[in-house]
């Protein structure tokens, strides 16, 4: 089976495979509110890899594992190896994977850690920072200690990324990147100085808009910081050139007009851009979602059985995905309410 054909019922086909590994979180920021509890019956190595073939055999092309916080997972490493070795002993579904990304708070990753990421095949890490200000950090990630936490935990992050750096993860080829989410009246001020550290280091800054995903953070509205008013405020202290979004990218690429680098934008409450979404979520426990505002998911360990047969699992996810109609960013954005309730971003893998 292949990825030919395989579209949903807006023509969208599969490409990406975000599969979280853990819900547990080391940090408790306030627009994810993770209860830092694992979920039951996690899905083992061998249904992680039975997953993962599945869905390259249907078209996808990457893989993002996520969490909660990945680093967490003790499974991690030895996934990364597993599918590298699958990938070099024989032709199959996962020659048709070409990047593999891990999203991470850069809290557990030592200079040690972010060499064997590196040399067991993964390609891109993007790592979190929503502040510089160390009360700020403390408050928005959900630490006690307040200014001697925040200061703290700014620091493993920017040691994570001289590690991650140094482990070959090179800034300038997108490999590695910063993501920052802007809620306002808590962080919005701290939009200019993490510019300022993602230009000084080389980094691609990620400015997400805060987002109602799960029930838990109690978003509104009036706390969404525009992606236009961001490109704004940045336009008045650098100058910017639009370069446009890719084709089933969630980010709207700017570049600084001096050669600082490049920003990027995710806007999924003021311009969503569900019309050429591509994105599946696994959960750890191997609930898919196909849609971040989804209100229920598909439970596809029936289908990781050894009792099944290898073709039951490819053909029950593509049931799933030719039958998908998503569209909340879109359909809020015309009016229409999202139902609920949804699934938490910690548990979902944002």
């Amino acid at each position: 089976m292949n990825g030919t054909g395989c579209l949903d019922q807006h023509a969208r086909p599969l490409g990406v495979l975000r599969l979280s590994l853990t819900a547990r979180c080391n940090l408790s920021c306030s627009y994810c509110q993770p209860d830092g509890r694992e979920a039951k019956n996690l899905l083992n190595q061998a249904q992680q890899l039975s997953l993962i073939n599945a869905c390259c055999s249907l078209g996808c092309h990457t893989l993002r594992l996520t969490g909660g916080e990945p680093l967490l997972a003790p499974g991690l490493l030895p996934l990364l190896r597993a599918i590298q070795k699958t990938r070099q002993q024989k032709e199959g579904p996962l020659d048709q994977l070409r990047d593999i990304a891990l999203t991470s708070n850069g809290l557990l990753l030592t200079a040690q850690l972010a060499q064997k990421l590196r040399q067991a095949g993964l390609k891109r890490l993007t790592i979190s920072l929503d502040g510089i200000d160390p009360d700020v950090l403390a408050e928005i990630s959900g630490l006690r200690g307040g200014t001697a936490a925040g200061q703290a935990l700014l620091q493993k992050v920017l040691e994570a990324l001289e590690a991650a750096e140094a482990a070959g993860f090179d800034p300038k080829q997108g490999q590695l990147k910063l993501n920052s989410v802007i809620q306002r009246g808590r962080n919005d001020h701290q939009l200019l100085p993490l510019a300022a550290l993602a230009r000084d280091r080389g980094l691609e800054l990620r400015l997400i808009e805060y987002m109602d995903v799960g029930q838990r953070n109690g978003w509104r509205t009036d706390e969404v910081v525009p992606a236009a008013e961001m490109i704004s405020l940045l336009q008045q202290r650098w100058p910017l050139e639009p370069l446009g979004r890719p084709g089933s990218g969630t980010a709207s690429q700017w570049r600084y007009r001096d050669s600082g680098g490049d920003v990027g934008v995710i806007a999924s409450i003021t311009q969503p851009f569900c019309g050429d979404c591509n994105r599946l979520r696994i959960t750890a426990d191997g609930i898919a979602y196909t849609c971040l505002f989804s209100e229920r998911g598909t439970d596809l360990k029936p289908w990781l059985t050894p009792q099944c047969s290898a073709a039951a699992l490819p053909e029950a996810i593509k049931a799933l995905w030719t039958n998908r109609r998503d569209r909340s960013s879109e359909e809020r954005q015309q009016g229409m309410s999202l139902k609920g309730p949804r699934a938490e971003m910690a548990y979902l893998g944002g």
